[in-house]
C-alpha cells in the first residue's frame, strides 16, 4: 500500500456527527443568536406599523372612522387665573376622577384607551358658562364627563369648577365635535 503523506483519517475515538456536528461550535452560538435577533428586529422595523382594529377596538356607531384612537380632553377655565402648578394638579384630579368613574362600569373602554396610549389633550375655555355648554354638549352625545370642584385651599374659592374632563369613550372625531374649536393650553 502506498501512502501519500499526511492524509486525514478519522481516529478511532472520534465519531462522525454529520454536518451539524462538524459546523456547530458553542463559542459561536451566542454571537450568532444575537446577530440573528438584531437582524430579525431590523426586518420587523422595516414594516409599517399597523394595528389590528378588529381585536383591539369595537366599532362605534357614532364614529365616522372606527379605526381612530380614543382620547380624553381636559378643559381648563382661564378666568380663574390659576398658576401652572394649580392647573397641573387640577388636570390630574380631572383625569383620575374620570378614570375612577369609568372603572366602575367601563373597564373594557379603559383598556382600549390604555392600549391607544392614554391620549390626553388640554384645552381652554373662557369661563364657567362656556364650560357648562361643553359639558352639556358632551353629555348630550353620551360622552363620559367629570368636573373638578376645587376645595378652596389655595388659589381659587371653594366649589369653583376648574377643569372638565371629557372622554375617552369617543373617538377623536366624536370628542372633537365638542372640544375641537377650543384653544390648546
Amino acid at each position: 500500500m502506498v501512502s501519500f503523506g499526511n492524509q486525514s483519517q478519522p481516529s478511532k475515538n472520534k465519531v462522525d456527527r454529520g454536518w451539524l456536528g462538524r459546523s456547530f461550535q458553542p463559542q459561536h452560538f451566542i454571537p450568532g443568536l444575537v446577530i440573528g435577533f438584531i437582524f430579525g428586529m431590523l426586518l420587523d422595523l422595516s414594516k409599517p406599523i399597523t394595528r389590528n382594529s378588529s381585536s383591539t377596538r369595537r366599532k362605534n356607531s357614532n364614529s365616522s372612522n372606527p379605526d381612530e384612537d380614543l382620547k380624553m380632553v381636559l378643559v381648563v377655565r382661564q378666568d380663574l387665573k390659576m398658576g401652572p402648578g394649580k392647573v397641573a394638579s387640577q388636570c390630574a384630579h380631572a383625569a383620575t376622577g374620570l378614570y375612577s368613574k369609568l372603572m366602575q362600569s367601563h373597564q373594557n373602554l379603559l383598556r382600549r384607551w390604555e392600549h391607544c396610549g392614554q391620549a390626553k389633550i388640554v384645552v381652554t375655555c373662557k369661563n364657567q358658562q362656556e364650560m357648562n355648554k361643553l359639558l352639556e354638549a358632551a353629555e348630550g352625545i353620551g360622552l363620559p364627563t367629570y368636573v373638578v370642584a376645587d376645595a378652596g385651599r389655595t388659589q381659587v374659592s371653594a366649589g369653583s369648577k376648574t377643569v372638565l374632563a371629557i372622554g375617552p369613550a369617543g373617538y377623536h372625531s366624536i370628542v372633537d365635535s365638542v372640544t375641537g374649536k377650543q384653544r390648546l393650553l
